[in-house]
């Protein structure tokens, strides 16, 4: 017998589909915490590391871009000064001004050009590291823990995957090269101030104390509500999701008017937090413009002052020209303009910190857990003896849906499990295919505990038909190769007849290479079924589930597969959960679930006889289909 094994309640989930904890427990989605900015930028600075030779070649270009463009103003002073007044006579050096012209028109010219391949590199760059980051957060999804995905929005995933890693590629192509361009021009742009004249670097400096007191204060809003723009984004795709995948059931029971409402609540929230986050990032621009041109005209008017008064201490250009004005103004245009485009992208930015936030929160969760080591274990030793032990188990602390659950199924059984809706029944399923993990108890396969057998291995050995069938928009054929990826297309074929596929596939016009739509739309949801029964059978699994594998079937369909059904269960251990007397009938052992525990035992004349819970069931609900 397998030891004990302890666990802790499972934490809270949300079912999107069968077998679930109840529906009280899906309520109250986690709100967003604080977000930690630095270590964000940090992670995607890791991630941009990883294309580091786009990334050494686009700063390159930024760095001739930004030396051209502080060497254009100087040049542009240095031909105005070639133009003087003596003696009230107009003076011009020609030649002079030709050759500054003629290198200002160089610089214009390569500046130009490499401005053209950094948007080239830039783009190449934000693309090569989204596609990573993209990568990495499909695999971690893929490795995650169902109950994971069953515990958050479908379509708020999907957002993340879309939307999240779209604003960080946006913000990759148009921020990094801003940046870097930015702090060169900052840098060098206040050592030619400071050259032509340290006295009008001082009074420009004014704008940029005006500036970093408006970028603090706007910036306090933008942080609030950017990152829920982003949750509530997220939100609305997930309710758009639900809306759209349950679109029939929606119109069924006329509930258009109801997701309409709750579509707008979540719209209305997220329009009130867009708005107020464009906004708020939205002021930052003309604000920056504003002090810009204030600190504009304070550097003409002292300049001009200056060059009348002939006052320019500690410059290292000597005395105050016309030239060194115009340069000036220049300098001080461009020393301004990275902080106002800084302060335009922190919009952008800051949207893209809240998308990766969300990615990395993803990330950040610890994959399937898999304490499975017997690598000897062989998919094709597998007998299918089973065994549940005093098994308790709960989706949400305190509530036990599994509790002293004892249950064994011999190799070769045939076992249908029946009981009332909520007794635990798919749970039992969904423990030992190890989608959850037990709270105590243990579980054995041929004596051996299912915690030791790796999972990839314990999955191989069983094949499970849900009610909820999944289709893949792919070929028919493709759909039932799902099951064992290297089957050839004659082993394809037989599963197929085997299951009653080829009874409405060679009709239709392209036969088995017809396309199927999203979820399989196109097909009928018997038709549907049928390929899930062909996928199990191409699988041949040593152990078979069928939870109400048959519930979607019609009745004359579901007679028409029986002996295809029986054939594909002869010799393995098949677990049945059924409403179906058809199914269950035929059943070695059927036992009744109540409450978490097995109530009762036995075959379908045995049960009856007994006139206990079984009796009930069948007499309420199996007699009246009863053949």
């Amino acid at each position: 017998m397998a030891e004990q094994r302890q666990r802790p309640a499972m934490e809270m989930p949300r079912m999107m589909g069968r077998g679930g904890p109840p529906p009280h427990a899906r309520m109250g989605m986690p709100t967003e915490k604080p977000k930690n900015a630095g270590a964000t930028i940090k992670r995607i600075m890791t991630y941009i590391g990883k294309s580091k030779y786009l990334l050494f070649a686009l700063l390159g270009i930024m760095l001739i871009i930004t030396l051209t463009n502080l060497v254009a103003p100087f040049l542009q002073g240095q031909a105005i000064d070639c133009i003087t007044i003596s003696d009230n006579r107009l003076n011009i050096d020609v030649q002079g001004m030709i050759s500054f012209l003629i290198m200002l028109g160089i610089v214009y010219a390569v500046s130009s050009l490499l401005t053209y391949f950094q948007g080239i590199f830039a783009a190449k760059l934000s693309q090569t590291t989204v596609q990573v980051m993209r990568n990495d957060l499909f695999k971690k999804i893929s490795y995650l823990p169902i109950k994971y995905t069953d515990t958050h929005q479908h379509g708020d995933i999907m957002s993340r995957m879309t939307n999240d890693i779209e604003n960080i590629s946006n913000t990759i192509s148009q921020s990094i090269a801003s940046l870097f361009s930015g702090v060169l021009t900052l840098v060098g742009c206040l050592l030619f101030m400071l050259f032509y004249s340290p006295m009008l670097t001082l009074v420009s400096m004014t704008s940029i104390v005006l500036t970093l007191v408006v970028t603090k204060n706007l910036t306090k809003f933008m942080r609030k509500y950017f990152p829920l723009q982003q949750s509530l984004l997220g939100e609305l795709n997930g309710h758009i999701e639900e809306a759209v995948t349950g679109y029939k059931t929606v119109a069924s029971f006329s509930r258009e008017k109801r997701e309409c409402s709750d579509f707008d609540r979540i719209s209305d929230d997220l329009t009130t937090a867009s708005i107020k986050a464009q906004i708020s990032g939205g002021v930052m621009g003309p604000c920056m413009n504003v002090i810009g041109n204030i600190g504009f005209l304070l550097v003409a008017g002292f300049g001009a002052y200056f060059l009348i008064m002939g006052f320019n201490p500690l410059a290292l250009s000597g005395a105050i020209t016309v030239g060194t004005i115009q340069a000036f103004l220049q300098y001080t245009r461009n020393f301004t303009r990275p902080i106002n485009e800084i302060a335009q992208q922190y919009a952008m930015i800051q949207t893209a910190i809240a998308g990766a936030e969300r990615v990395f929160e993803i990330m950040d969760n610890p994959p399937e857990a898999d304490e499975g080591k017997d690598e000897s274990f062989s998919v094709y030793n597998v007998k299918g003896d089973i065994n549940f032990t005093d098994l308790c188990f709960s989706y949400v602390e305190g509530e036990q849906v599994l509790h002293g659950f004892d249950l064994w199924i011999k190799s070769g059984q045939k076992l249908a499990i029946v009981g009332a809706t909520g007794s635990g029944k798919t749970t039992v399923v969904n423990l030992l295919t190890r989608f959850y993990d037990i709270d105590s108890g243990a579980i054995t396969l041929d004596g051996q505990s299912i915690y030791d057998i790796p999972k990839k291995k314990l999955r191989e050995s069983i094949g499970i038909v849900l009610q909820d069938t999944v289709i893949f928009n792919d070929t028919i054929a493709q759909n039932i190769r799902y099951g064992r990826l290297d089957a050839t297309d004659e082993e394809v074929i037989a599963a197929a007849k085997t299951a009653k596929v080829d009874e409405f596939a060679e009709k239709l016009t392209d036969g088995y290479n017809t396309m199927l739509t999203e979820g399989g739309s196109n097909l009928s949801q018997g038709q549907r079924q049928l390929i899930a029964i062909a996928r199990a059978v191409l699988a041949d699994p040593k152990i078979l589930i069928l939870d109400e594998a048959t519930s979607s079937i019609d009745t004359r369909t579901e007679v028409y597969i029986q002996e295809a059904m029986l054939a594909l269960m002869k010799g393995r251990t098949s677990l049945i959960i059924a409403h179906r007397l058809s199914t269950i009938r035929d059943a070695d052992k059927i036992v009744v679930i109540d409450k978490g525990k097995v109530v009762e035992a036995g075959n379908h004349e045995r049960l009856l006889a007994e006139g206990g819970t079984y009796a009930k069931l069948y007499n309420t609900q199996f007699a009246g289909i009863a053949t």
